[in-house]
């Protein structure tokens, strides 16, 4: 447990493998090294020469393509969110880091122009997603491998296609792999308002889960309550609501939760284990407290709960891209049907970077920026 949230931290670094090193390098080689564009022209990057807070590190320049190869693309960036481990990255404190000078952004949705004679997995006008972290999406065009891409439906909404690799796959993947869960059943998490968690309501509304979603308070809470609930939430209270003792009386009728989503750490994962039912699980996937995650002694055993890590890198890395191609194709369909939306966005032309990057770390702040690249 202490080993994922070191990682999540950047205390510790997992070793990878060669093809995941390559991908490390990515966002620095795809953008032909940034080398400056002659004259003052072509692709326009969100680029970093050293790590630091984005804001005063992250510059907007202009860079040269690399020659199309054989087995390369070239494509045109249309949308790409400000996540976390985009932050995290820049600041030098997530679990892999790409080589310096790197163009910014782990995650997006671009559109193929022009392919190299071998590539055989996608053509001009598909809509494509980064196959690994690290690629560099902050970016107008990139000419990349075309194995460093996979193609995904061009019928679902941008902003939904922009932010499908990483929140909804995390919330899908810990709803499906740690407990058997029935409909009925309930789930409790922390930073309720977040990414993930807005997929982890909608994707437990789809398959008959009950949410329990826990959020800071605020001012606008009652907006943010509405919200929530507009997208399947059963259940939001603050973190001071989940340490009073009418909580006993709320679990005299709903069921005790056998998961629980942890994305903070501190006193915060410390209520979301007080609250988990007999032999429950809790994953952490993030540390925004920045403060370690604290059980009893008698949560293992009299309730013998059990605490995980999860990182979606980590399950593309076991998994391969074929199960992870599949896990895309599942949450379209989610899309499709209507189960499933992008979280609530601001979207924020390239030019005006520092607003996103400023927002993005801003508390209470629950739309995701989102750079627009026409």
């Amino acid at each position: 447990m202490m080993w994922e949230l070191l990682v999540a931290l950047g205390r510790l670094r997992p070793r990878l493998g060669p093809r995941w090193e390559a991908a490390r390098r990515g966002a620095s080689a795809a953008s032909s090294s940034s080398r400056p564009a002659a004259g003052g022209a072509g692709v326009r990057a969100l680029v970093y020469a050293q790590h630091g807070e984005p804001v005063k590190v992250v510059e907007l320049k202009n860079l040269e393509l690399r020659p199309l190869g054989k087995s390369d693309v070239r494509m045109k960036m249309l949308a790409a969110p400000v996540n976390p481990a985009d932050i995290n990255m820049i600041q030098g404190s997530y679990g892999i880091l790409s080589e310096l000078p790197a163009v910014g952004g782990n995650e997006g949705v671009g559109q193929v122009v022009e392919a190299g004679g071998a590539v055989t997995g996608v053509k001009p006008g598909d809509w494509v997603i980064p196959a690994d972290p690290g690629f560099g999406t902050w970016r107008t065009e990139a000419v990349v491998s075309g194995e460093s891409v996979i193609k995904i439906p061009s019928d679902i909404p941008l902003l939904c296609a922009a932010t499908l690799s990483i929140n909804p796959c995390t919330a899908y993947r810990m709803l499906s792999d740690f407990e058997q869960l029935r409909p009925g059943d309930s789930v409790i998490q922390n930073a309720a308002n977040s990414g993930v968690g807005q997929a982890v309501i909608q994707i437990a509304a789809a398959l008959g889960l009950r949410t329990i979603n826990i959020v800071r308070d605020r001012p606008d809470l009652q907006k943010l309550t509405d919200r929530l609930k507009s997208l399947g939430a059963d259940h939001v209270f603050t973190e001071e609501a989940m340490r009073k003792p009418e909580m006993k009386d709320f679990f005299k009728n709903f069921p005790r939760p056998q998961l629980a989503l942890n994305s903070v750490g501190g006193k915060s994962s410390t209520e979301l284990i007080r609250h988990l039912g007999h032999g429950g699980t809790m994953v952490t996937y993030g540390g925004m407290a920045k403060q370690p995650v604290t059980a009893s002694v008698s949560s293992f055993i009299f309730k013998d709960i059990k605490l995980r890590g999860f990182w979606m890198s980590q399950w593309k890395k076991d998994h391969g891209t074929d199960k992870f191609k599949e896990l895309i194709l599942t949450l379209c369909d989610f899309i499709r049907r209507g189960q499933l939306t992008a979280p609530t966005c601001s979207e924020v032309p390239l030019q005006d970077y520092r607003v996103a990057l400023e927002a993005s770390m801003k508390p209470f702040i629950s739309s995701k920026q989102i750079f627009t690249m026409q």
